[in-house]
């Protein structure tokens, strides 16, 4: 519950005597409907606080649904395979927390490849990738993926033109092998605005538990914008296919993309009870969407 608590000194100061919780009403607050009354009986802006609680009771009645969509495909032995991809603090990494949170990690991975060794460079760019595919009853979360091909690499000088242009012509063939194999893949763009994006940036940057977060390569995330751009609407324009569509989830309110983004997946899958779902599985259209539904609305 500590999470809903205000904590910073600087919001505290501009609130009445009056407005403050004591040390009395901490204790008394056993639940955050407790919390919720003693704010409204204070004073206090509670509409944070009201958002706050209903993603945590959203989240969770969503991840049950994972957990059951888990079983079935464990049962069923499907290869489930979800990349997230998009620009730097676009929330790709607290999203796949969400999802991977409560599934049974044996039959469950979130892959993150560093970069490539240097055997590796001088080997067929998708082999390693093809290393790290779902086995049968598994769901691997793709932290980043052969996608990097597409965007950082040639946006960051990190491939010449000749090895984009073969990883552009080969990534829908490659894409439909695996759709042919049987493997079931679901692309999530997390997009998010330039303004956004430098705020995060803000946040990470003073927060001593996130620093880890930034990189040289996303301090130029806001110099390179223009050419982030341009190298993803090729990626899209070239990549989007009726077997391995790409998915858009607007991320600048993070919390609602995470439950938009877990409420695509389970409703691209007819796993059983799901119609006993205690909250809503179809993801609202206008956070989550096909690519060709907005190909100049997003970041």
């Amino acid at each position: 519950m500590s999470q809903f608590l205000v904590t910073d000194d600087s919001v505290q100061e501009r609130l009445e005597p009056a407005q403050l919780l004591t040390e009395k009403d901490l204790k008394d607050i056993l639940t955050k409907e407790d919390l919720r009354a003693r704010l409204v009986e204070r004073n206090r802006e509670i509409s944070k606080l009201e958002f706050n609680i209903d993603y945590e009771i959203q989240l969770e009645k969503l991840q049950i649904e994972l957990v059951k969509l888990q079983s079935w495909i464990m049962k069923e032995k499907l290869r489930v395979a979800v990349i997230f991809e998009g620009r730097d603090a676009a929330g790709k990494g607290g999203a796949i927390k969400r999802f991977a949170e409560h599934l049974n990690p044996r039959s469950m991975r979130v892959v993150a490849l560093p970069r490539p060794t240097e055997l590796e460079r001088r080997q067929w760019y998708f082999r390693r990738y093809i290393a790290v595919l779902p086995n049968a009853g598994e769901i691997v979360f793709f932290d980043r993926s052969w996608y990097n091909r597409a965007v950082v690499e040639p946006v960051m000088g990190f491939c010449d033109e000749e090895q984009y242009q073969q990883f552009m012509r080969q990534v829908p063939e490659f894409e439909h092998m695996l759709f042919e194999d049987g493997i079931k893949l679901i692309k999530f763009w997390f997009s998010i605005d330039k303004e956004e994006q430098l705020r995060r940036f803000a946040s990470r940057r003073a927060n001593p538990l996130k620093q880890w977060k930034l990189s040289p390569v996303d301090e130029r995330g806001q110099e390179l914008w223009d050419k982030y751009t341009y190298y993803k609407e090729q990626m899209f324009s070239r990549t989007h296919t009726t077997f391995s569509p790409w998915i858009i989830n607007k991320t600048n309110i993070k919390k609602e993309a995470r439950l938009e983004s877990i409420r695509y997946l389970l409703s691209q899958f007819e796993y059983p009870n799901k119609d006993k779902a205690l909250t809503r599985i179809l993801p609202d259209p206008n956070v989550v969407m096909r690519f060709h539904r907005s190909i100049y609305d997003f970041a």
